[in-house]
């Protein structure tokens, strides 16, 4: 894998995220139905968290879901822009803040880089991260934090991007440019690797495909940007296309219609992993399992033989 091809500007996803938030409204479609078929997957796994941890959790939606799930257990949210965090603490109703307050649970938003989580080593009992690792601007730092506040036996439940998103529009913008207007997104399979590499146990990874559909090529630029999701590669594109790419962008994108209809394909990647029992101590000494057989008690007398 080259890393480079990943290689995200830190800043630039920030901005672009906290001018959706600043916008008001929910246009993130795609997110809330991605969140919602992998909060689907839940029902599937046994899991009864006291703590859960939304890593990336925008404006609080993911919060409100595992709120619904798991109605006593403390809820973080974090996120590495202030003002989603703002918005997201504005979210929670009233019914949810009266909840807490008869349930005991607590709701927590904290402004953190989810690769440096202000949190202690084995603090919360399941990781959920919805489409935020694919911002990441090193997925493998922010695996091993999540591998570090998670306790032994913890769930790990994330989605992400997988290489063919937004492939139309990569290959139009390349026809019509040759700096970067899409950024890269990691394979399925690296993903897995990582888990593995930061000591996750068997995990679990799946791929489907959503094609989104669109009258026009703006129409999908202003949704992208709506949502924050827009393009934050370090070598992307400065300032504005001149005309004649800009044209020959839309001419190419131009030749996938069908029916009427312009495609966007989303590769959407599923996984979850749980956190293995340690194999070594802090000071790095490997830990040992042994198991004693009890021996068998024998009679103190032996019995005398039978005569016939």
């Amino acid at each position: 894998m080259n890393a480079q091809a990943f290689s995200l500007d830190p800043a630039q996803v920030r901005r672009a995220f906290e001018r959706a938030a600043a916008a008001g409204g929910d246009p993130a479609v795609l997110q809330r139905e991605v969140e919602r078929r992998m909060f689907e997957r839940l029902d599937y796994i046994r899991c009864r968290p006291h703590r859960v941890l939304d890593s990336g959790c925008g404006v609080g939606h993911g919060l409100k879901l595992l709120r619904r799930r798991y109605p006593g257990a403390d809820l973080l949210g974090i996120d590495f822009a202030p003002s989603v965090l703002s918005e997201a603490k504005r979210e929670e109703s009233l019914v949810e803040r009266a909840w807490r307050l008869v349930s005991g649970s607590g709701r927590f938003h904290l402004c953190s880089d989810f690769a440096r989580l202000p949190l202690r080593a084995t603090s919360v009992d399941m990781v959920w991260s919805n489409l935020a690792l694919a911002w990441a601007v090193d997925p493998l730092a922010a695996l091993r934090e999540v591998h570090r506040v998670l306790i032994a036996g913890g769930l790990l439940m994330f989605s992400s991007y997988g290489p063919d998103t937004l492939k139309e529009l990569k290959a139009a913008f390349g026809a019509g440019s040759a700096a970067r207007h899409v950024h890269s997104f990691i394979d399925m399979h690296d993903l897995g690797d990582m888990l593995v590499a930061t000591g996750f146990a068997a995990p679990v990874m799946d791929m489907e495909v959503i094609t989104l559909t669109y009258s026009e090529v703006p129409a999908l630029l202003r949704d992208l940007k709506a949502s924050g999701e827009t393009c934050a590669a370090r070598d992307r594109q400065r300032g504005l296309m001149g005309r004649r790419a800009w044209e020959r962008m839309l001419a190419s994108y131009e030749r996938e219609r069908r029916e009427g209809r312009l495609p966007a394909t989303i590769e959407v990647i599923y996984g979850h992993a749980w956190k293995s029992e340690p194999r070594t101590t802090v000071d790095g000494r490997r830990i040992i399992e042994v198991e004693l057989e009890a021996k068998k008690s024998r009679p103190l007398v032996r019995p005398e033989p039978t005569r016939t």
